[in-house]
């Protein structure tokens, strides 16, 4: 009783304390079936993980998560796991592409060990280098094929805080310049493509109502918040945070499947921004309707334009949801990522 009265006067509820546990447990079972790889999603009926060598942009959730099991168990072999997870992740310090705040800033940003801040301070260095100063921002790059100078806002989070370490001003115009093309009133879009003399134009590759688009840039915002001390950001984070449900994929199609994911992200931010008792009731949503029994996020969408894992476990849902229930609970603060 005393135990149950102490969690009580936290203001934590227990069903997050369970579904951290729960998480993270599944981190473990993750982990033994990777092996060496790096999971991008998991069948929602076997829970079976379809893995990459090289991790791809989503590599950093799957270190950040396995820093977040060690710090919550404190065993050596979890923190053994962590720390060889992030060394692998130096192949992408050097690669062209604005998604290494993905990569680079959730896979180190926790860890307690000097090489991963060396990494973060390689990482940071490489991204002001690519920074092209006519563009004001780090285009999206040619590590993925497709044309280099576009301005994707998945190319944001992370990379905010990343580039804040080295050199504020970029950071800011990193930010800045997405958001006055994403949130354009006259053609709002997720993605946009440089060519001279037009300029700027919209892509149609993520569409307009892509659920990870809002997401993404209300992460973004919400570490600008913090660590730029931008303050005039609030007629962006109304527009970003309006809803606190869970998303479609495709707001565009009524058809489309739910994105768990996109609400975990939009959880991170909102902590971060200070509204716990809204990320708390977007939580508990995730957590009673589609977290399983066995700690796996159902129904994220990996990418439904061409069917892919449509109803499926992500790594980066997975992670953005144990990091949320992880600040909600105190094993972390929401500013540690």
């Amino acid at each position: 009783m005393r135990a149950s009265q102490a969690r009580s006067e936290t203001g934590v509820p227990d069903w997050a304390r369970t579904a951290l546990e729960s998480v993270l447990e599944r981190a473990a079972v993750t982990s033994a079936q990777a092996a060496d790889r790096f999971p991008l999603f998991a069948d929602p009926c076997t829970g079976w993980w379809t893995t990459t060598g090289r991790g791809a942009w989503t590599g950093g959730f799957w270190a950040g998560l396995l820093w977040l099991r060690a710090r919550h168990t404190g065993d050596v072999g979890d923190r053994e796991a962590a720390v060889r997870c992030t060394d692998r992740l130096a192949y992408w310090v050097d690669a062209d592409t604005a998604t290494r705040g993905l990569i680079l800033w959730y896979g180190a940003a926790l860890a307690d060990i000097p090489e991963a801040a060396v990494l973060r301070d390689r990482a940071a260095h490489a991204c002001r280098h690519a920074y092209d100063g006519e563009l004001g921002l780090v285009p999206w790059g040619s590590a993925f094929g497709g044309p280099r100078l576009l301005a994707r806002v998945d190319g944001v989070p992370g990379m905010v805080p990343l580039l804040a370490t080295v050199d504020e001003r970029a950071a800011e115009s990193h930010l800045r310049h997405h958001l006055e093309l994403c949130l354009d009133k006259d053609a709002i879009g997720w993605s946009w493509r440089y060519e001279r003399p037009e300029g700027w134009t919209p892509c149609d590759d993520p569409p307009h109502g892509w659920s990870r688009g809002r997401a993404w840039l209300l992460l973004a915002v919400a570490d600008a918040v913090h660590r730029l001390e931008a303050d005039d950001l609030k007629d962006a984070i109304r527009h970003l945070a309006g809803a606190h449900a869970v998303p479609l994929a495709d707001e565009g199609h009524p058809e489309s499947p739910p994105d768990t994911s996109a609400a975990a992200i939009t959880a991170v931010a909102l902590l971060k921004l200070g509204h716990r008792g809204r990320a708390t009731a977007l939580l508990d949503k995730l957590v009673h309707a589609h977290l399983s029994a066995d700690g796996r996020l159902l129904n994220g969408c990996y990418d439904l334009a061409s069917g892919t894992a449509t109803r499926h476990e992500l790594i980066w849902g997975d992670f953005f949801l144990a990091y949320a229930l992880a600040a909600l609970t105190g094993l972390v603060s929401p500013h540690e990522a």
